[in-house]
């Protein structure tokens, strides 16, 4: 049995019950979602989505609100500038699409901040169509069953995106199911600290764990610095603060959430340079409108 047809048949025994795969959900909502979970965990995503999607259930009614709205509602989960790339898809769409998500891969290239794995994403879970899906789960699924090696080392696109076309299986269903599959895998029991192989459908074929589990010994990417104290958590402080009022904050105000006077300049700064802020110290600062 080839891996897709194992993986295939553990997640449909398997595989969670989340919103955006069950039958009948939007590809707006496959849209949201897949930028919603870049970088944030599965539970913090599914109650802002509902909440997203109950509000704007299609990008028309998402355009026709000022972008401000859109990071307001965003709340806490994190990279707000997301808040923004959606918003702006959804102009895009209205203005460009007639309202419709597009289905290609090149036309969903063309929206803003819509990279080559939410274009991916977006054409097999919404529509159906047969393109390898590879996020960070699915690279390390590979690595290691397929590869040998602990973990995948740093993403090039375009071995990635050949080393699962090779395993994935020729029928649009089957290749939908293993795309899914596989980052499923990778997401709950092929994990990065703690891989539980003894629960892995993979486990009998796994070249890694057939080696004896090598240690990793390639290039590894480069760690994310701690959040905590960092330009990052000013940054959400202070569109905490703006998201909390209906006027615009003066400085003053803004001089209460951080300490540091030229840390929070700096992250104030940035937040108007990304267009997550508008104003002026004269005349207060906002959410954009």
């Amino acid at each position: 049995m080839s891996i897709a047809n194992i993986v295939n048949q553990w997640f449909v025994a398997h595989g969670r019950d989340l919103p955006w795969r069950r039958a009948g959900f939007s590809a707006w909502g496959t849209l949201v979602s897949e930028i919603m979970l870049q970088q944030t965990p599965v539970a913090r995503v599914i109650p802002r989505l509902d909440e997203w999607l109950q509000r704007w259930p299609d990008p028309a009614a998402l355009a026709a609100v000022p972008s401000g709205e859109a990071v307001r509602a965003w709340k806490r989960l994190g990279y707000p500038r997301r808040a923004l790339y959606l918003h702006a898809t959804a102009v895009a769409i209205s203005e460009h699409h007639d309202g419709i998500v597009p289905r290609r891969v090149d036309q969903l290239l063309t929206l803003p901040g819509i990279g080559d794995y939410t274009a991916r994403a977006v054409a097999v879970f919404a529509y159906g169509d047969r393109h390898p899906v590879v996020d960070t789960n699915v690279r390390r699924v590979i690595a290691r069953a397929i590869d040998g090696n602990a973990e995948a080392g740093p993403p090039m696109a375009r071995r990635d995106l050949a080393a699962m076309e090779a395993l994935l299986p020729a029928d649009l269903e089957g290749a939908r199911i293993f795309n899914a599959g596989a980052m499923e895998l990778g997401a709950i029991v092929c994990t990065a600290r703690a891989p539980r192989c003894d629960q892995c459908p993979l486990a009998e074929v796994c070249a890694w764990r057939s080696a004896g589990y090598p240690p990793y010994v390639g290039v590894r990417k480069m760690v994310q610095k701690k959040f905590e104290g960092s330009d990052r958590q000013v940054r959400g402080l202070i569109l905490a603060e703006l998201r909390a009022s209906d006027v615009p904050v003066v400085a003053a105000e803004l001089d209460t959430v951080w300490a540091d006077d030229a840390q929070r300049a700096r992250a104030l700064a940035g937040l108007i340079a990304d267009g997550l802020v508008a104003g002026s110290p004269s005349e207060g600062y906002e959410l954009p409108s």
